[in-house]
């Protein structure tokens, strides 16, 4: 009786050896070589299942030995990696069967609800590096876990940690995408971090790249030899859908066998690696040949399919894990569900606030600072819930490609000034404060400078010399989570921008999750450098308002003026649309939020 075949793709181990499965739907042979058989090219053949499959099982082969397929096709012998492959030796080395048992102590955990998401992003090669001269790897990541359940995030967004040509880049150009980049450390040392995380009480959301692959060191180029002109074969179009602006590289996203290898991988991270979100890049160009809105005869309609494909599968399997779209194109129909015809992500990152609240926070001229703009980036909605945007003052695409960080822009090559250090804690306060999930990116808690470059890693002195507003950081985390159950409306959907000054440059806004005490927050910031006393401002009801955050206050830095009113009582009177108003104290470039016992 005929052994029943292992289930799978890739090199599939098993209690008696190893099961190979690859898909290769022009080969005349395959075949499968390794360090378990020295190496012979023509010992252990697949044989076809139909349809473009080929499988064997080799008893010899176990987890931890490296492997190619070798294929023939049209006079051609290829030699390649798999496509499945978990781990690599490096990007031009050989593929490495995978044993994927792993003893998580994360049963329990859930990502928190995402009206309480505060995200870090990092980069794994410059976030902690073991010394300066090499890159960062998971280990090293993990060293630093404590610090960022102080600071108090409780989600990190990974940028892409799989293999890429070299032991340098941002990531964002896969060679292989099951596989976990060889520079930063094995699979096993990936799930290590995201266990720890999560025994942290962090939740990991991972960056994945669909909209191209590579362009360099990829052995599903032109994969079983099969091409047409110049393009790239099985896994891509081979016509003008091709074009992406890192190289004609585009899957096919009209092809099942290339859908389905997508889904794997995204289902592989969620399932096998315990992430709790994906983050999809670029998704303009999933979409879009040129990667826009309204441009039909651009349009790639199995595109939206396949990402509608993929978030039906995630909620499906994985419900109340979160995937995000970085699209940069603000499209409401992203976060839709797939029912109303929608793309059915959870959340979709949105640079209108980053470019324009940078704006207004970069300038040198206060009179030019546009509250009226401010107020709508405060209020605004992509979607009818507030978690369908993700905002942010920096990112790795906003501190690089001739961008810089927030203080390096407002005094280029003096971070290290009270304007820089006062106008950036604004950026800051509004991404912890607005509607939104908020995201900060690495190192922008303690200054660090100039802008996002894979070769330069934080410096971690600066979390020691700017430890006072690493603390200003975390208290507004701590409100933004309503970690002392002061703040909840900082979690609420509603949000209400009630007064704007456009001459003295001072906004405020009301934020509730069902209002009252405890609940209703009242956020004010004066955007202008100058103090302001006896500032007057409605709040919607009567009694007394504390304020729970004071960006001003001398412990964050030495330089601060300390300017503010501890605590307000509410006079009746209609002011700003509502039934009460407070007399403030506010210092120059400041923001104070308040609330009620």
């Amino acid at each position: 009786m005929a052994q029943k075949k292992k289930k799978g793709m890739g090199a599939i181990p098993f209690s008696k050896g190893v099961a190979f499965r690859v898909w290769a739907p022009n080969a005349e042979k395959v075949f499968v070589t390794g360090t378990f058989i020295n190496w012979d090219e023509q010992h252990y053949e697949l044989l076809s299942e139909g349809n473009g499959f080929w499988y064997t099982e080799v008893s010899e082969a176990q987890p931890g030995d490296e492997y190619k397929y070798i294929l023939f096709y049209n006079n051609q012998k290829l030699i390649k990696n798999d496509p499945y492959a978990k781990e690599v030796t490096n990007s031009a080395g050989n593929s490495i069967i995978v044993d994927n048992n792993f003893n998580w102590e994360d049963d329990g955990y859930q990502i928190p609800s995402w009206n309480e998401l505060v995200i870090f992003e990092m980069h794994v090669g410059t976030f902690n590096t073991p010394q300066r001269d090499m890159p960062g790897n998971f280990k090293s990541v993990i060293k630093k876990i404590p610090y960022l359940k102080k600071l108090g995030i409780n989600a990190i967004e990974i940028m892409p940690p799989m293999e890429f040509p070299d032991d340098y880049s941002w990531g964002y150009n896969p060679a292989y995408p099951f596989a976990v980049e060889s520079s930063y450390g094995s699979s096993k040392e990936f799930k290590v971090l995201i266990n720890e995380a999560h025994k942290a009480g962090i939740a990991v959301i991972l960056d994945v790249v669909y909209n191209h692959f590579g362009p360099d060191d990829m052995d599903i180029w032109q994969f079983d030899g099969w091409k047409e002109g110049e393009y790239g074969g099985i896994y891509f179009y081979n016509d003008w859908r091709a074009e992406t602006p890192w190289g004609n590289t585009r899957p096919d996203y009209g092809r099942d066998e290339v859908r389905t290898y997508l889904r794997d991988n995204a289902i592989m991270w969620l399932d096998e690696f315990h992430v709790d979100g994906l983050r999809l890049d670029a998704t303009a160009f999933i979409r879009n040949v040129k990667g826009l809105n309204d441009s039909p005869t651009n349009d790639i309609e199995e595109g939206w399919s396949f990402m509608q494909w993929i978030n039906e599968e995630v909620q499906k399997h994985f419900p109340g894990r979160i995937t995000i779209a970085e699209d940069l194109c603000n499209n409401a129909w992203l976060t839709k569900t797939t029912g109303e015809g929608g793309a059915g992500f959870g959340s979709q990152w949105n640079n209108s606030f980053a470019n324009e609240v940078r704006a207004n926070i970069i300038t040198n001229d206060d009179d030019l600072r546009d509250m009226d703009i401010i107020a709508n980036q405060i209020k605004k909605h992509i979607d009818d819930d507030i978690t369908s945007r993700v905002i942010y003052t920096e990112s790795h695409d906003e501190i690089a490609n001739g961008k810089a960080r927030v203080a390096e822009e407002i005094w280029p090559g003096n971070v290290d000034n009270w304007f820089s250090r006062k106008r950036s804690v604004l950026g800051a306060a509004l991404v912890l404060t607005s509607a939104g999930i908020p995201m900060i990116f690495q190192g922008q808690e303690f200054l660090e400078d100039r802008w996002f470059y894979d070769k330069d890693p934080l410096d971690w002195n600066l979390s020691n010399q700017y430890a006072g507003l690493v603390d200003l950081y975390k208290t507004l985390i701590e409100l933004r989570k309503n970690t002392k159950g002061t703040t909840k409306g900082l979690t609420g959907q509603h949000v209400e921008v009630h007064h704007i000054n456009q001459d003295e440059k001072v906004v405020a806004f009301h934020r509730w999750y069902d209002g009252g005490a405890k609940d209703s927050v009242i956020v004010v910031f004066n955007f202008r450098n100058q103090e302001l006393d006896n500032y007057v401002v409605g709040v919607p009801s009567g009694g007394q308002w504390k304020v729970r955050f004071n960006s001003d206050w001398k412990g964050f830095d030495e330089e601060f003026t300390n300017n503010y009113t501890g605590a307000s009582e509410a006079t009746e009177g209609e002011t700003d649309g509502m039934s009460h108003y407070i007399s403030l104290s506010i210092g120059p470039y400041s923001v104070l939020i308040l609330s009620q016992d």
